[in-house]
């Protein structure tokens, strides 16, 4: 094997002739090397190259804080790695949706968004949605539960389909992609000044750290190093951003066990966090802030000390409700070997973020891929080794606290100067890689530009993109009854799903 991956840092950008275009065994072969190293898949699609399609990798080294990228030109079918690899699995499928390419020998190949008639290669919305095999258990007293699409509320759809026999789950398959936007298209396609508002409702609850990756992407290509000053407040928005979910979350997880106070308690609280979060830009959500460059505008000493002051209060409310939840021998009952996913299905699925740290592995962008002001900063990384619901509210908690603390620390020693720089034109043909963490977990922006600088594709993967398939092996041998709390432990994105 004489090809060999180009290893680069977050956020550097590298031409498209410097990474390696490898023979099919080849990429294979480099795929199997990398995996096997404990490295996992960060993302792995296709990018039109003339009449061909060239597919990417890039796989995350979190000991060294490098990424791995090597491609090939693909034909109609390419060797399915899945069944070794199956953290591969939804890419294999996902590119064969896209661009028509079969894998042979992928254990399940079905349609991830329905968004074209799988294996065509067209890009029609077409193919009739939920039009999909499911795996079924056979047995005497084996029955089947199907759960949406449609489900009770303000929520996104999503078919969760159960073979339980009793209370019994033996499987759970998770089938998305019914509100398929086409955001990766959207983004490639639309003039640069209007592209931020896409990126920012990719997945509306990581509104700061989706902006964050794309803004990064955008100035590495175009050799801009956004001012000390915007770097710190984006930093601001990506951490009140996971105080506000991790505190609603653990709210929720106490309202699905009947425990009232601290669920009521925590929709307050998070109330104040996503206030103060307007309070430094105008939305609840974190939108306007940020853009290329750094951010739009400032925040002013004012505004700093009023949240510097939030901050404290939300964070002793925060420790009190967690208290209250942690002392209660029933929550505790119902938590504690509740959902169970180890580390090593953690590995071989490729979980990320909060879900993968609640289960042993210690990792987090903001400290294996540092970018932006998290390479001054340390804020420490809060890991369980149950893996368990216990195990997910309990790094909640903990990096809810350390994300407060950090806020604080940077209202009282904001870098001076301005918050934009110029972003120019982007550099032509080139590939450059963004990763933050977001509350969820790894958040992956991918932009190629072609001959005259301009965008021909953009790739994002959503940190629920890997961990769904983490609910569905945490349900087995578990309680049907268990599986609103599973799900609100892990808490999801549809939308992220459905790009």
């Amino acid at each position: 094997m004489s090809a060999r991956p180009i290893y680069i840092r977050n956020c550097v950008p590298v031409p498209l002739a410097d990474i390696p275009a490898c023979d099919t065994g080849s990429f294979c072969a480099l795929m199997q090397e990398e995996l096997d190293s404990r490295a996992r898949v960060a993302a792995y699609f296709g990018c039109p190259s003339g009449s061909r399609v060239r597919l990417i990798a890039a796989i995350a080294h979190s000991r060294d804080g490098t990424i791995a990228l090597f491609s090939c030109k693909a034909g109609a079918e390419m060797p399915s790695l899945a069944s070794s690899y199956p953290q591969l699995q939804l890419f294999e499928r996902e590119i064969a949706e896209q661009y028509g390419i079969s894998f042979a020998g992928h254990p399940w190949f079905k349609p991830v968004r329905f968004c074209a008639p799988f294996g065509s290669g067209r890009d029609l919305f077409d193919r009739r949605i939920g039009d999909a095999d499911f795996f079924a258990v056979d047995g005497e007293e084996v029955h089947e539960v199907a759960v949406g699409p449609v489900h009770a509320g303000v929520i996104e759809p999503g078919h969760f389909r159960f073979q339980c026999h009793g209370e019994n789950v033996f499987h759970l398959e998770i089938s998305l992609g019914y509100q398929h936007r086409g955001v990766e298209r959207l983004v490639a396609g639309a003039p640069r000044h209007a592209v931020r508002a896409i990126i920012e409702t990719a997945a509306g609850d990581t509104t700061a750290a989706h902006t964050t990756a794309y803004c990064q992407v955008m100035e590495s290509l175009a050799s801009c190093e956004g001012p000390p000053r915007a770097h710190a407040l984006r930093a601001l928005a990506i951490e009140l951003e996971r105080c506000a979910n991790h505190i609603g979350d653990i709210g929720a997880l106490a309202g699905d066990v009947g425990f009232l106070p601290t669920a009521s308690y925590c929709g307050r609280i998070r109330g104040d966090v996503l206030n103060a979060t307007a309070l430094l830009c105008g939305s609840r959500f974190g939108r306007g802030i940020l853009c290329e460059g750094g951010t739009a505008f400032d925040c002013d000493s004012g505004r700093l000390a009023d949240l510097s002051r939030t901050v404290s209060t939300v964070k002793a409310d925060f420790a009190n409700a967690m208290d209250l939840l942690l002392n209660k021998s029933s929550v505790l009952a119902r938590f504690e070997n509740t959902g169970i996913l180890t580390e090593a299905d953690c590995r071989t699925l490729g979980v990320v973020g909060l879900a993968a740290r609640a289960s042993g592995i210690i990792a987090d962008v903001r400290q294996d891929f540092a970018h932006g002001m998290y390479r001054f900063s340390h804020i420490p990384v809060v890991t369980h080794e149950q893996g368990d619901v216990f195990a997910r509210a309990f790094v909640r908690f903990g990096e809810a606290m350390h994300s407060l603390d950090f806020v604080k620390e940077l209202c009282a020693g904001l870098p001076e100067g301005g918050t934009r720089a110029a972003c120019g034109p982007l550099a032509p043909n080139s590939l450059a890689v963004s990763l933050v963490e977001g509350w969820r977990g790894e958040v992956f922006h991918a932009a190629v530009t072609g001959d005259d600088g301009r965008l021909t594709r953009y790739k994002i993967v959503d940190p629920s993109f890997h961990n769904w398939n983490g609910l569905a092996f945490a349900l087995r041998n578990q309680q049907i009854s268990d599986f609103p709390l599973c799900n609100k432990s892990f808490n999801l994105s549809y939308c992220g799903y459905d790009l």
